[in-house]
C-alpha cells in the first residue's frame, strides 16, 4: 500500500513495534466506479478505546457520521455509496481516527475502470540499428488508477516472448529497444495494459525493421546566394552517415519560409539529389530552410522508408532589388535595360511554369525558354505584318 497523507508506524503516535492498535477491512480494495464500499475498523480491546469515540476521514477530509455504524464496542463501519473515481492515482487515503485525531489505520480505495484496449500502435527503427515503438492508451485513456503498459514482441515464426524494458524516453506511452533486434524476418508487436481492476491487449502488429527504417537528418544544410540573382536561393546538403551503410536510396523533402512567418512551404519532389535551387523568392528577405529525408530501396524491402525529423534551420537571405539607374543621355541604354527588363520578366515567368519543385537553372533550361521566346517574338511580328 502506498498512501500518501499518512503513515502507519511509530511516527504516527498510537502505535507500537509489537501491537497494532486498529486494522481495517477491506485493506487497499479496487473497486469499479457507482460501486459501494463498507470498511469497518477494528480497534485492539487492550487499548481501551470504544468504537463510539472514532470517526473516519477521505483524503483528508471527514466523513459525515451518518454513514458510521457501531458493531461492537470495539468496531465501528463505514458506507461510502455510489463511489466516483479516484482523485489520485496512487488511491483514495480512507483513515480511521481516535477521538484526539490520531491515526489508527488506513486503507487505499482505488476506484476507477478497467484498462481499454490500447491503440494506434506504431514502431520505427533509426537506422535499422534499434526499434521504438508508440501507442495511445484506449477510449478516455487513464481510468482514474494506474495503469501499467507492457509492450511485448516475438519474431513471428519462431522464438521466445520479450518485454520492452526501456520506457525512460519521457512519453508514458513510448518504449525502446536498444539491439539485439533481427533482420528479414517479421515481428509480432503489441502492448498490454493493467490495472487492479483487469487487462487489455492491443492489436497485433506485424512488421519487419527495414520496413519502418528512418534516418538521422540530413547534415552540412548549406543556403547561398546564386550570384545576384534576387529571387533565388541554393540549398546544398550532406547525406545522413548512416545511408552510406546501407544498400538504400534516399529522397529528400525542402520546406522553407519567410523569417517572419511560421507558415512553411514544402518542396516535395527534390528527388535523390543532394541540392536545389528555390525560385520565385522575394528579393531582400531573409528565409529559414530545412531538409529531410526518406530512407527509399533497403536492402530489397518492397516499402518506402519513414521520413526523418527536419535538419536545423538554416538562414539565408536574397540580394536586394537593384534598380537599373534612370537619366542617362543615351536613348538606346534605356531601351537595351527596358528590352533586358522585359526579357527577365518574361523567363522567370515561364520558369515558375515549366520548373516545378527544385529549379536547377541548366543551360538546357535557359535554352529550351529561348526556344519559346524566338516563337513568341516569331508570332508576334507574323501578326504584326499581317496587320499591314
Amino acid at each position: 500500500m502506498i498512501c500518501l497523507l499518512f503513515l502507519f508506524h511509530c511516527a504516527a503516535g498510537v502505535l507500537s513495534s509489537s501491537t497494532q492498535v486498529a486494522t481495517i477491512y477491506p485493506q487497499d480494495p479496487a473497486l469499479s466506479i457507482g460501486s459501494s464500499l463498507t470498511a469497518t475498523c477494528s480497534v485492539n480491546p487492550d487499548h481501551g478505546v470504544h468504537a463510539g469515540s472514532l470517526y473516519w476521514t477521505l483524503n483528508g477530509k471527514r466523513l459525515p457520521s451518518s454513514t458510521y455504524s457501531i458493531l461492537s464496542p470495539t468496531v465501528i463501519s463505514v458506507t461510502l455509496p455510489r463511489l466516483s473515481g479516484s482523485r489520485q492515482r496512487s488511491g483514495d487515503n480512507l483513515v480511521c481516527h481516535n477521538s484526539g485525531g490520531h491515526v489508527l489505520a488506513g486503507s487505499c480505495i482505488y476506484v476507477g475502470m478497467p484498462p481499454e484496449k490500447p491503440v494506434n500502435l506504431t514502431c520505427w527503427s533509426r537506422n535499422t540499428k534499434d526499434l521504438t515503438c508508440r501507442w495511445a492508451p484506449g477510449g478516455q485513456g487513464e481510468t482514474f488508477i494506474k495503469t501499467k503498459y507492457t509492450l511485448k514482441y516475438k519474431l513471428r515464426w519462431y522464438g521466445r516472448e520479450k518485454e520492452c524494458e526501456d520506457y525512460s524516453a519521457g512519453d508514458p506511452y513510448t518504449c525502446y529497444i536498444p539491439r539485439d533486434l533481427a533482420l528479414f524476418t517479421p515481428y509480432e508487436i503489441w502492448v498490454e495494459a493493467s490495472n487492479q481492476l483487469g487487462t487489455a491487449t492491443s492489436d497485433v502488429i506485424y512488421l519487419d525493421i527495414l520496413d519502418v527504417v528512418t534516418t538521422d537528418p540530413p547534415t552540412d544544410v548549406t543556403v547561398s546566394r546564386v550570384g545576384d540573382l534576387e529571387d533565388q536561393l541554393t540549398v546544398r546538403w550532406g547525406t545522413p552517415p548512416a545511408l552510406k551503410d546501407f544498400l538504400f536510396q534516399a529522397k529528400y523533402q525542402i520546406r522553407y519560409r519567410l523569417e517572419e512567418s511560421s507558415d512553411w512551404k514544402v518542396v516535395h519532389d527534390v528527388g535523390n539529389q543532394t541540392s536545389c535551387r528555390l525560385a520565385g523568392l522575394q528579393p531582400g528577405t531573409v528565409y529559414f530552410v530545412q531538409v529531410r529525408c526518406n530512407p527509399v530501396g533497403i536492402l530489397g524491402s518492397r516499402k518506402a522508408g519513414i521520413w526523418s525529423d527536419w535538419s536545423h534551420p538554416t538562414a539565408a537571405s536574397t540580394p536586394h532589388s537593384e534598380r537599373l539607374l534612370t537619366g542617362s543621355c543615351d536613348s538606346k541604354v534605356g531601351q537595351q535595360n527596358s528590352t533586358l527588363r522585359r526579357d527577365l520578366k518574361q523567363f522567370f515567368g515561364w520558369l515558375r511554369k515549366h520548373a516545378y519543385g527544385c529549379s536547377g537553372m541548366s543551360i538546357k533550361l535557359y535554352d529550351q525558354w529561348r526556344v519559346w521566346l524566338q516563337k513568341s517574338h516569331k508570332t508576334r511580328n507574323q501578326v504584326g505584318s499581317s496587320r499591314r
